[in-house]
């Protein structure tokens, strides 16, 4: 019974992060379709986090009803920061998929562990012991993915396989289109935020176990935050207006899925499992998007993105290779301690 049970607590979290790349594949071409219908992207952003923090309210109150965690200000200050990493994620991401392409986004993503890695170094959540091999893939695997993300922007190079005609050249170029390299750059600031977010959010659930909680606290500072940012970019009023078409069911999407769903199963999956667990599954995302890209999108798949993501994943799986391997050892030496007074007991 308990290898069955510990079975699934290994399980759930694997099949939640897997859901939740799938997810954020599918947004990220939803979001390209809805801006090139002419839909404002910031708009796009309030109007999803206003919805996701109505329709996660009534589950909050009916999960606390009988007694609901203490809110200080302290952890309102909390959720506030985390809120404001998250939207700061948000506007940098749809900006970048705007500039760029779906398979860029998905691709630079996959630079979040080699991120998550350096912040927790500097946090003092990991450690390098320069000695092991352990240490030194993950750290080398932090530099190789840093490196596949600026091959992945800077390089395009010829499709490889097209699913329109629009593309004529077929010679090996880099990448001179100035909003492709200035998406591509958007695209690892978000990346780097959600990193600190993912750094941030293990803290928070420590402290505040109450997953729904956080998660609605932050859609709601999320859309005060976004909110106050539109108001001051966005000045035509006919920007936000919603009409009964595919704008709205974008939002819907959004809303529903790719945000509540998406940061509900991401906070319990950093909660059960740690924040470099989750941050391991993004190369995963970019099986979804190129799929999805090239069925919904027409989109070509270049080249530069295939070689810049073998080499992000390469790095990507030296740092879990080299964590896998050091989580190991801790587990071996609080094992060893555990039985060692035992022994002493018996002899």
């Amino acid at each position: 019974m308990a290898t069955w049970v510990n079975g699934w607590g290994k399980l759930l979290p694997f099949l939640g992060m897997l859901m939740a790349m799938l997810t954020q594949s599918g947004s990220m071409v939803v979001i390209k379709f809805a801006m090139t219908d002419g839909m404002n992207k910031y708009v796009m952003v309030v109007y999803s986090m206003a919805l996701s923090s109505s329709i996660l309210l009534p589950f909050v109150l009916f999960l606390h009803r009988s007694e609901l965690p203490l809110l200080t200000v302290p952890a309102l200050g909390s959720f506030f920061l985390l809120a404001l990493f998250a939207s700061s994620a948000h506007i940098m991401a749809y900006v970048g998929i705007e500039l760029s392409s779906p398979t860029l986004a998905s691709a630079i993503l996959n630079v979040i562990p080699a991120f998550t890695f350096v912040l927790a170094l500097i946090f003092r959540m990991e450690e390098v012991h320069w000695r092991y091999f352990s240490s030194q893939a993950k750290v080398l695997g932090t530099i190789v993915s840093i490196g596949g993300a600026f091959v992945v922007i800077l390089y395009k190079g010829p499709p490889i396989f097209r699913t329109h005609s629009s593309y004529t050249s077929n010679k090996l170029q880099f990448s001179a289109q100035p909003n492709w390299i200035l998406g591509g750059i958007f695209l690892v600031a978000d990346s780097f935020l959600s990193s600190m977010w993912y750094i941030y959010q293990a803290s928070v659930a420590k402290k505040y176990p109450a997953v729904t909680v956080i998660v609605f606290f932050q859609f709601l500072f999320s859309t005060i935050q976004c909110g106050v940012f539109a108001l001051i970019a966005v000045r035509d009023p006919t920007e936000w207006e919603l009409k009964f078409d595919r704008g709205l069911s974008v939002i819907l999407y959004q809303a529903i899925v790719a945000t509540m769903l998406r940061y509900t199963l991401t906070t319990w999956c950093v909660h059960r499992a740690g924040p470099l667990f989750c941050a391991m599954f993004k190369p995963v995302g970019i099986i979804f998007t190129v799929s999805m890209s090239a069925i919904f999108l027409g989109e070509n798949f270049g080249l530069g993105s295939l070689i810049g993501a073998v080499i992000i994943v390469i790095g990507f799986y030296a740092v879990l290779w080299g964590n896998s391997r050091e989580e190991n050892k801790i587990e071996n030496l609080e094992s060893s301690s555990h039985n060692a007074p035992l022994l002493q007991d018996r002899s």
